[in-house]
């Protein structure tokens, strides 16, 4: 189960990394992308979750024999989530602790239920995940706007592994690839539906100039490679 020692700040905001034992995948297929994404939302919360409820009251109102009532969102949320994404082997999370230790127990929460899925699935035993989360705390919007923008460009190693140590002529290519990347959060901040009720998104786009600012910032750094020294302590590789 991840942890970290440290006591982290209300109402300020960090960048959290989080890594499978050994490196391994945490995400093997469809199926556990989208379960990444129902614990990342619904262990939000200060409040127990029960999976099974949650799957049935969903299931009985498709079927028209329950209420809507039954999963009106009443979470009670931890964190504010600005930004995520899903790599096979790692998460990226941008996110803003609204209640005292928050961070530490929506870390923990998301870790533990999403291991004991995923050691359900494949039949496996032991520790998932590494022992701790790595986080760095964001001190101003520069920072702010340069990890939004690094964690959504994430993907773009799985569409060509050296993009960062070449020049791009064409930028489109990488941009088209991102737009179609599913298992982040980039969708929803330039007007694509994705996963809208995750992350909060309204700071964000206010600081970032709009669907457009988001769009514009990805590819200069697509094309410029944003990554300076002054900021690679944000990146948490």
């Amino acid at each position: 189960m991840p942890y970290r020692k440290e006591k982290f700040v209300d109402d300020e905001i960090y960048h959290i990394t989080l890594r499978a034992i050994d490196n391994n995948l945490i995400f093997k297929d469809i199926r556990d992308y989208y379960r990444g994404i129902f614990s990342i939302y619904e262990f939000n919360n200060s409040n127990s979750v029960s999976m099974q409820r949650k799957r049935r009251d969903r299931n009985r109102f498709k079927e028209g024999r329950g209420r809507a009532s039954n999963f009106i969102d009443e979470r009670e949320q931890l964190v504010e989530i600005l930004a995520f994404c899903f790599m096979p082997n790692h998460v990226h999370l941008l996110v803003r602790q609204v209640k005292d230790g928050g961070i530490t127990k929506f870390m923990s929460k998301f870790g533990t239920g999403y291991a004991g899925y995923s050691n359900r699935r494949y039949n496996r035993k032991g520790h998932f995940f590494q022992d701790r989360f790595y986080s760095v705390h964001i001190e101003n919007d520069d920072q702010l706007r340069i990890v939004f923008t690094y964690i959504h460009a994430n993907p773009l190693s799985l569409f060509d592994p050296n993009w960062k140590k070449i020049k791009v002529e064409n930028s489109e290519e990488y941009l088209n690839f991102l737009n179609d990347y599913k298992w982040s959060s980039y969708q929803d901040y330039i007007g694509i539906k994705n996963f809208p009720s995750v992350t909060s998104r309204n700071f964000m786009l206010e600081l970032m100039g709009g669907e457009r600012g988001c769009k514009d910032f990805t590819k200069y750094w697509i094309e410029y490679k944003g990554e300076s020294e002054e900021y690679k302590n944000l990146f948490l590789e």
